[in-house]
């Protein structure tokens, strides 16, 4: 593997999730075109958007206080910003990810589009109810490296309508190229997240054709998953965090008690084997399972990448970000060398069981490494040729079908990614 962070962009975006950047003194993205540093909606970052070589967008961690001993200054310099490090002088020229003139309206009720839903990378994120219970137990037992419960009422409204969130998906389909809107709330007694959620993805699909996600804790009857996809749903995320239960149950009191690390597994293991397709034309199906890496040692989150391949799904893998105001922010992060394995793993894990990573266009996701991208983490850049050749062609069929499906519902057309 390439080690010198100047040739390897995969590398040093995992690097910059580790040690985070300082921003040169005066330094403001929004008075350079980027967008304004908001605290995620999943609860799980809250940095500035940039764009890698390489085309790897990523967020990377400046408020929170690890960062301000971070190597790394983002600078502006000769009509550039520029990533330079200490040791190395200048890394590389970024791109701030550029901020679209939606962000700067507001809805037919008056509330601002960023307070309804935000691009994270190039997808929407919209968290449509209101904040995760866990937040409101006494005591709390919320999963301690999370900020959502910080979130709701601040950069993010806590109540947003059917025709609101239709508003913000069109315009950033419009004006951004949208192909993947997200869905993501919290637990609520009852298992009603489902049933919140229900309008939003039928609305939401009817008036643009996009993709769509949903994330939430698995439900208890796990035949809502085969209506979810009836809906029009192509992918569904089980956030699990961590694969050693003693971990799992110190960090996710909640999830513990009210789930079980089984459950989560029996959803994903349902959704990927025994949710079948709805007979109708083109719809892809993707089931994730969502772990952290550097809350538990790198040989479980390697053996919850393997399980998690082994049912057919696909592995998401997040780098642990100490954030201000939740219960870990003082726990520090990991070093990039304990969670470069995780993510070497990641691909290959993913590459040995053909699985179609990075197929949809235009999805690109900033608070995670993708396993596509962790190729560049790899001692054997060669392996797994035939594998990418087959994927290149799967991407560009993926995407003359979504422009399909788009232009059935009056939205402008999608190009085929370049070769």
């Amino acid at each position: 593997m390439e080690t010198d962070v100047r040739k390897n962009p995969g590398l040093l975006k995992l690097d910059l999730y580790c040690k985070g950047a300082r921003l040169a003194e005066g330094f403001l993205a929004e008075s350079e075109g980027g967008r304004k540093i908001l605290r995620t909606r999943a609860g799980l970052g809250s940095g500035l958007e940039v764009v890698l070589p390489g085309e790897l967008w990523t967020n990377i961690p400046v408020v929170e206080d690890f960062a301000q001993t971070s190597p790394y200054v983002l600078t502006p310099r000769d009509g550039e910003i520029w990533i330079d490090r200490e040791d190395l002088g200048p890394v590389c020229p970024v791109r701030l990810s550029p901020r679209p003139d939606w962000y700067d309206r507001k809805t037919s009720t008056g509330k601002p589009m960023t307070r309804i839903g935000s691009l994270q990378g190039t997808y929407l994120g919209v968290y449509p109810a209101k904040t995760c219970e866990y937040w409101l137990h006494t005591p709390k037992d919320q999963c301690r490296f999370c900020s959502v419960g910080l979130n709701l009422g601040a950069d993010d409204a806590d109540e947003k309508s059917v025709q609101e969130v239709v508003e913000v998906v069109r315009a950033a389909r419009q004006e951004s190229g949208l192909t993947y809107v997200d869905f993501n709330t919290g637990h609520y007694d009852g298992d009603t997240y489902l049933e919140i959620l229900e309008p939003y993805i039928v609305r939401v699909k009817e008036a643009t054709g996009v993709l769509i996600g949903v994330q939430t804790p698995p439900h208890h009857d796990l035949l809502a998953y085969n209506e979810l996809r009836r809906m029009g749903v192509n992918r569904v995320s089980f956030c699990f965090e961590l694969f050693n239960r003693e971990r799992f149950q110190e960090v996710c009191p909640g999830k513990h008690r009210q789930y079980g690390l089984d459950r989560y597994l029996q959803a994903i293991e349902y959704c990927a084997t025994r949710v079948g397709p709805t007979g109708r034309g083109f719809e892809p199906w993707v089931v994730n399972g969502e772990i952290i890496a550097g809350l538990e040692p790198a040989q479980d989150s390697i053996a919850a990448i393997d399980w998690i391949v082994r049912v057919g799904a696909v592995p998401t893998v997040c780098v642990f970000r100490p954030l201000a105001g939740t219960d870990y922010r003082d726990v520090p992060p990991p070093e990039v060398e304990d969670v470069v394995p995780v993510f070497r793993r990641l691909y290959e894990a993913c590459m040995e069981r053909g699985l179609p990573i990075g197929v949809a266009p235009n999805v690109h996701v900033s608070l995670v490494m993708l396993p596509e991208e962790a190729r560049w983490l790899q001692n054997d850049p060669g392996r797994f040729r035939a594998g990418r050749l087959k994927l290149k062609a799967m991407r560009a069929l993926f995407a003359r079908r979504l422009q399909r499906e788009l232009r059935r519902a009056q939205v402008p057309g999608l190009s085929a990614p370049a070769a």
